[in-house]
């Protein structure tokens, strides 16, 4: 796999699909899917062709200010985009692989435009209605997908920013359901919530 500095945001990936004939091609991407509280949330993203976003790039690489301005962009931008949620029982039932699968099917099913072909990060490939391809580190690599991870890193914080509100013994606002100290010790004393992913907490000592 390259190293991070040798990755170039481009439109290779886009622009190799529509020599082969596609023309709406949507990136995919999730959020969450390691805290142990809260859903994990996915985005499906048709950019326009050759679009480009100033400052794009995965989501993780950017702070949340850059984050929630450039998911404002998106989606004036966006020719299609759809963001679903597998919530934490439906983890709990089948698994964080199979319902980051879900979340992404349910995201690229609501897409308002429906695209041919699917751009996923990552090398795990999702049972979709469309042909595609699966590109590690995608979200670093192709614009569609990295615009894909910024909203579904964005509307995934601002829901635990309301589960800060209903459960605020835990603190999501601080760490967004993810195992940090503050929130392992507060499983610890006051028990898991409604929205804790009971097959992750088996892990903690």
């Amino acid at each position: 796999m390259k190293k991070d500095k040798e990755l170039i945001m481009d439109h290779s990936f886009e622009n190799a699909a529509r020599e082969k004939g596609y023309k709406l091609i949507c990136g995919i991407d999730e959020a969450g899917r390691g805290p142990l509280a809260g859903p994990v949330c996915a985005a499906a993203v048709i950019l326009p062709e050759g679009i480009e976003i100033e400052g794009l790039n995965d989501s993780k690489k950017l702070t949340e200010k850059k984050r929630e301005k450039l998911y404002d962009v998106i989606m004036e931008k966006a020719l299609a985009y759809g963001i679903a949620f597998a919530d934490e029982k439906e983890i709990d039932e089948i698994n964080i692989l199979q319902a980051t699968f879900l979340a992404m099917k349910r995201a690229t099913d609501m897409l308002q435009v429906k695209p041919d072909y699917a751009l996923v990060d990552g090398n795990r490939m999702p049972k979709l209605d469309v042909d595609g391809e699966t590109i590690v580190s995608g979200d670093a690599l192709s614009p569609s997908i990295a615009a894909a991870s910024i909203l579904a890193k964005v509307t995934r914080d601002r829901l635990m920013l309301e589960y800060d509100k209903e459960y605020p013994e835990y603190q999501f606002a601080k760490h967004k359901g993810y195992g940090t100290k503050v929130h392992t010790e507060a499983i610890k004393e006051f028990g898991p919530c409604k929205i804790h992913r009971l097959t992750f907490l088996k892990k903690l000592k």
